[in-house]
């Protein structure tokens, strides 16, 4: 499948993930991790009994190799990818790691195979969250939130998806109390955390439960910005730190320290050290972890000026 958008970046970055049944993830774990990193792919992928997720990195030809090798798993073939560019590799290794599961909710008993919501294309989002008897709740998490989010959405102020299933516990009392049957409308970056987080609500008992098809990042790709109801940019998992429109990188950054993302305004916060420290962090850090962040950054530094890469180094086989 050919699914590339166009681009002339060098490096392309692959989002995926899949719900289905692996009998044997230890035995899907080595062949994976030896196809990507035959074909110097970078990045993590997960594996449990549940399925697969992830985001990988490399050149085209062989990020279209290694997706034509993952759709060969069982009950791959379908598998949604979303692709983007990157000028630079935005991973430091390769890691392929097994999982209880492939999104961590931590709540047994969840089908995320046959149990979530309605699949919404991007392309019909906007219809269902301007309906006013849509409930729209953003499963990410605040952090997350704060870079961007679709307008009216609910904020949980999560910290972990695993706080998810109690914060929708105590929403659900509201919403049986009030009488009313609302449709429920879930998104979050790629899909993978609504899809689950639907098969939660679904089996607390609610019926009109959908979510957006490819999550933000589909939508941000696919829904002209003049008429996006998306606020913002989205946070990704990656050194690109956010996306926007066209999955176009923004102008957040990192913080090394506690890994939030930061605006051009937060880096002129005199909390901001970089590699060091930030608003959100600065008064959490003893002297002593500062001190060490000092000394990371130096020698992170050092390492860039010869050349050298200071974070990374081969998967360990166990």
């Amino acid at each position: 499948m050919t699914d590339f958008p166009d681009s002339d970046m060098p490096v392309r970055v692959a989002a995926l993930y899949h719900f289905t049944h692996f009998d044997d993830p230890v035995a899907v774990r080595g062949p994976l991790l030896e196809t990507c990193e035959a074909h110097g792919l970078k990045g993590t992928l997960l594996l449990s009994q549940e399925g697969i997720n992830g985001t990988i990195a490399g050149s085209p030809g062989d990020i279209g190799t290694t997706i034509a090798y993952i759709r060969r798993l069982p009950g791959c073939t379908n598998i949604e990818v979303k692709y983007s560019g990157a000028e630079d590799m935005p991973f430091y290794r390769m890691k392929v790691r097994l999982k209880r599961e492939i999104v961590t909710m931590g709540v047994d008993g969840i089908d995320a195979v046959d149990g979530t919501g309605e699949y919404v294309p991007p392309e019909k989002w906007n219809d269902l969250i301007s309906d006013p008897d849509t409930v729209i709740i953003d499963t990410r998490n605040d952090y997350e939130v704060g870079v961007g989010t679709f307008r009216g959405a609910i904020d949980p102020s999560t910290k972990t998806f695993r706080e998810f299933p109690a914060w929708f516990d105590a929403e659900a009392e509201k919403l049986r109390t009030s009488g009313k049957t609302p449709k429920i409308a879930m998104f979050c970056t790629g899909g993978i955390r609504c899809e689950k987080a639907t098969a939660y609500v679904k089996a607390q008992g609610f019926d009109d439960v959908f979510h957006l098809q490819g999550g933000i990042l589909k939508y941000l790709e696919n829904v002209p910005e003049q008429e996006s109801l998306f606020d913002g940019d989205c946070f990704v998992f990656d050194q690109r730190v956010a996306v926007g429109h066209g999955l176009e990188p923004s102008d957040y950054v990192q913080c090394h320290a506690c890994r939030r993302p930061l605006s051009p305004d937060e880096l002129e916060a005199p909390e901001y050290m970089e590699g060091v420290s930030c608003p959100h962090c600065h008064d959490a850090r003893d002297d002593e972890q500062k001190k060490r962040y000092e000394e990371r950054q130096r020698q992170m530094e050092l390492a860039a000026r010869r050349g050298a890469a200071h974070i990374g180094r081969k998967q360990d086989a166990g």
